[in-house]
């Protein structure tokens, strides 16, 4: 078991990339916390996983994400892992289409989370020698179309990453980001969706990949153990795409 004993908090615990990482973490030997604004499916997802627990909150909160990290301390006994996979977007939306309120939006999660998240796990991490892993995303790493406000937002969480991990590698602390291609969550199905034709739709995102085909989350899940276990004791500042080769050429 690459994660025995190790505690976990996962916020966008309760679906898609952070669901799937939460049970393999489990599978793993870890005690996990879910974390995410949707109570009852949170406790639903949670009672179905070995020594998970899960607590409602909202990662644009400073107070959401301290009480957060309290609750898993005060439940396991400590944090060796933080994984960020809470996330938004808004899709078919330049710049000047987005609203000020949708970039507010989208920073507020996807950036603000992330940095409160890693604020306020950082002092138990540090007492572990923990490991941070952020989800970022393909166009965290490329430019874009339609998507101005998110892929801002992830290419500031790829180099928020690298950041930390300059400023905590010597406290023995590894901060890395995963990127994704596209993945098969609820997402991207609502994506197909106002796309208007699901098949097709879901024979575009597939060709755009040269693997053929987009991601399982469990796929996903899969990396983000690998950096937040010992098999990547030497990977700090990394940002990883996971993304069937689409940022390759």
């Amino acid at each position: 078991m690459q994660l025995k004993d190790r505690v976990a908090l996962i916020t966008g615990g309760n679906r898609g990339i952070g669901l799937a990482t939460a049970r393999l973490f489990a599978q793993e030997g870890a005690r996990v916390m879910l974390v995410a604004r949707d109570q009852a499916k949170g406790e639903s997802e949670a009672a179905l996983i070995p020594n998970a627990k899960f607590i409602p909150a909202d990662v644009t909160q400073a107070g959401d994400c301290r009480r957060a990290v309290e609750a898993t301390v005060q439940a396991f006994g400590g944090l060796d892992i933080l994984v960020n996979c809470a996330g938004i977007i808004y899709r078919n939306r330049t710049v000047e289409q987005t609203t000020e309120d949708e970039w507010d939006a989208t920073f507020n999660v996807n950036v603000r989370g992330t940095f409160l998240m890693c604020k306020y796990a950082l002092p138990h991490l540090r007492a572990r020698k923990g490991s941070i892993v952020n989800l970022s995303s393909y166009v965290g790493l490329v430019g874009f179309r339609g998507a101005s406000a998110y892929a801002a937002s992830k290419a500031a969480i790829v180099n928020l990453t690298r950041s930390m991990a300059l400023d905590h590698a010597r406290e023995g602390i590894r901060v890395n980001a995963v990127c994704p291609g596209s993945v098969d969550t609820e997402m991207i199905h609502t994506a197909w969706e106002q796309f208007g034709d699901v098949e097709t739709a879901r024979r575009l995102w597939a060709d755009k990949h040269p693997l053929g085909r987009i991601a399982q989350p469990a796929e996903v899940a899969q990396t983000i153990l690998f950096l937040a276990s010992d098999a990547a004791s030497f990977i700090t500042g990394a940002a990883l795409a996971v993304d069937g080769g689409l940022t390759a050429g």
